[in-house]
C-alpha cells in the first residue's frame, strides 16, 4: 500500500492508518512553532497518542481520551486504497488468500497478476471470480470505491464479505459496494468506525438479503445499533461484542428476524436490561459472556417457574461473568426434585414406569422437554416419591412477611406474602421492582420473631424454606 505525500482535500474525519495504528484524522495546518502541515490525529489505542489534542496551550482539536492524539507528518499516514485494487493485491499474484469456489475450496490463481475484463487473458480469470463464494480484505486497508459500476461484474456470486479493520468511514461508502453484491449474505465490519447516517432506511437496498452480520471492537450503544437497524430487513445473526453497548431499548420494527443476538464483552447495566429484549420472537441463541452479570432472573416468573419471556431461546450463554457457580451436588439436587415435582403430570400424560410403556404426550413433552432425559439419568419417580411431593405442595403454604429498608427511613414498611419455595433470587427480583434497585446491589437478611438476632440471607439458589423463614418475619434490604 503506498503512502500518500498529500493531504486529500477531505482529509478531517477521514480514517488512516500508521504502521500498525489506526485512526481519525482531525485537523489539517499549522502548529506553533513548527513548520509544515501537519494532521492531528486522534488514535483508536490511546496508549499510541500523546495529548489531547493541545499544544503548547492551543487546543489543535478535541480527543474523546486525555492521551488519544498527536500529531504526524502527512506523509505518514495512510489514506487507503479502493476496493477493487485491494481484491486485485490480494487474489492476484499470492494466490489463494480467501476466494473460495462453489465447493468450498480455495481458488488457485496464476503466477501473474489478475488481469480483469477487457484485457489479454481476462476469460479464464474472470471466470474464477465468477465461482467465488467469499472475499475478504481483512486489514487491506480499504477507504473507498473507485470503479463502483465493476462490482457485480467482478465478484457477482460473492455471499460471505469480509471488509474488517479498514478504513471506511460511513455506511454509505460499505454500500457503495455490497448493493453491487446482489447474493451477498455474510458481512464483517469489525474494527472499522462508520458513522450514522440520517436516513438508514434508505440503504436498505444495499443490504436487502444480508443474513449475518459482524460489527464488533465499532464503539456502538445499543441505540445506535437501533438506529442502524433498518438497514438490514432480513438480518437473522447479529454479531455485536466488544462495543459500548450497557443499557438496552426494545427493538420496535426491528431486528425481529434475529435468531441469534451476540453481545458478549459488552458492559450491560445488569440483569434487568435483558427485558428490552425478551420478547424477539425468533430468538433462539444468546450470547451474553463477559458482560458484568451477577445475576439472571426474569421479572415475570411465576411461583411454578414459568415466564413468558425469550419464547424461543435455545440456547444461553453467560460464561466469564461474576454469577454464583452451581455446584455438581446442586445440580443434581435440583434435577431429582423437578423430576419429583412433576411426577403426577408425566404419569397423567402417559409416562410409565415401564421403559416400554413410557410414552409422554407431545404436550408434555414440549412443557417439560428434559423429563425423559432426567428419567433415563436417575430413573422414574418412585410412587412414594410422588405421594410425598403432593403432601409436600399442600403444605406450600404462603409466608406472611414483612420487609423492611433500615438504612431508609423514608422508605414505607411493605407487607408481602410469598411462597416458601420461592428462591432468594426471585425474591430480589421481586424487590428490584419494588425499590428500582438492580438486584446484584440488593443484600437480605432477615430477623426472626423466635430469635433477637439479624440471620444473612447469602443464596440466592436457595428458597425461603432453606432459611427457616417463617410467617411473621421480617426481610431487611439494604443497598
Amino acid at each position: 500500500m503506498t503512502q500518500s505525500d498529500s493531504v486529500p482535500c477531505d482529509a478531517v474525519g477521514r480514517r488512516i492508518a500508521c504502521r500498525d495504528e489506526y485512526g481519525t484524522v482531525r485537523f489539517v495546518g499549522k502548529v506553533t512553532s513548527t513548520s509544515g502541515i501537519w494532521l492531528g490525529v486522534e488514535w483508536d489505542n490511546p496508549e499510541r497518542g500523546k495529548h489531547n489534542g493541545t499544544h503548547e496551550g492551543v487546543q489543535y482539536f478535541q480527543c474523546s481520551h486525555p492521551t488519544g492524539g498527536s500529531f504526524i507528518r502527512p506523509q505518514k499516514a495512510n489514506f487507503g486504497v479502493d476496493f477493487l485494487s485491494a481484491v486485485k493485491d490480494r487474489y492476484g499474484p499470492e494466490g489463494n488468500q480467501g476466494i473460495q469456489d462453489c465447493q468450498g475450496n480455495p481458488v488457485h490463481w496464476c503466477k501473474k497478476p489478475i488481469e480483469l475484463l477487457g484485457n489479454p487473458g481476462a476469460e479464464i480469470k474472470q471466470r474464477w471470480f465468477e465461482t467465488s463464494l467469499i472475499v475478504s480484505v481483512v486489514d487491506c486497508k480499504v477507504s473507498h470505491v473507485v470503479d463502483e459500476d465493476e462490482i457485480s461484474s467482478i465478484c457477482p456470486n460473492v455471499i460471505e464479505l469480509n471488509l474488517a479493520k479498514n478504513l471506511f468511514v460511513s455506511w454509505d461508502q460499505v454500500a457503495q459496494i455490497t448493493r453491487h453484491l446482489r447474493k451477498l449474505e455474510h458481512l464483517d465490519l469489525s474494527q472499522n468506525k462508520l458513522m450514522l447516517i440520517s436516513n438508514p432506511v434508505s440503504l436498505s437496498d444495499a443490504f436487502a438479503n444480508l443474513k449475518s452480520l459482524a460489527i464488533q471492537y465499532n464503539g456502538l450503544t445499543w441505540a445506535q445499533v437501533l438506529e442502524c437497524a433498518p438497514m438490514w430487513p432480513v438480518l437473522e445473526r447479529a454479531h455485536l461484542s466488544s462495543n459500548a453497548i450497557s443499557v438496552l431499548e426494545r427493538p420496535v420494527g426491528v431486528l425481529q428476524n434475529l435468531t441469534l443476538l451476540d453481545l458478549s464483552s459488552n458492559p450491560l447495566a445488569g440483569a434487568d436490561q435483558l427485558v428490552h429484549i425478551a420478547y424477539l420472537p425468533r430468538l433462539e441463541q444468546l450470547i451474553l459472556s463477559n458482560t458484568g452479570l451477577t445475576s439472571l432472573y426474569f421479572d415475570d416468573v411465576q411461583p411454578d417457574g414459568k415466564t413468558a419471556m425469550f419464547p424461543k431461546l435455545k440456547s444461553l450463554a453467560i460464561d466469564k461473568n461474576r454469577i454464583a457457580e452451581i455446584s455438581a451436588d446442586e445440580r443434581k439436587g435440583a434435577e431429582l426434585d423437578y423430576r419429583k415435582k412433576y411426577g403426577m403430570d408425566w404419569l397423567k400424560a402417559g409416562g410409565n414406569q415401564d421403559p416400554e410403556k413410557n410414552r409422554p404426550n407431545k404436550e408434555f413433552c414440549a412443557e417439560h422437554p428434559r423429563y425423559q432425559v432426567l428419567i433415563e439419568k436417575y430413573g422414574p419417580p418412585e410412587n412414594e416419591e410422588m405421594e410425598q411431593q403432593k403432601l409436600f405442595a399442600l403444605k406450600d403454604q404462603l409466608l406472611a412477611l414483612t420487609i423492611r429498608c433500615p438504612d431508609k427511613p423514608d422508605q414505607k414498611l411493605l407487607e408481602k406474602k410469598l411462597p416458601d419455595s420461592m428462591t432468594i433470587q426471585k425474591v430480589k427480583g421481586l424487590l428490584h421492582r419494588l425499590f428500582k434497585v438492580p438486584s446484584a446491589e440488593l443484600k437480605l437478611t432477615y430477623i426472626t420473631s423466635k430469635m433477637d438476632m439479624e440471620i444473612d440471607i447469602n443464596n440466592d439458589l436457595q428458597p425461603l424454606s432453606y432459611y427457616s423463614i417463617e410467617s411473621g418475619d421480617c426481610i431487611l434490604v439494604r443497598w
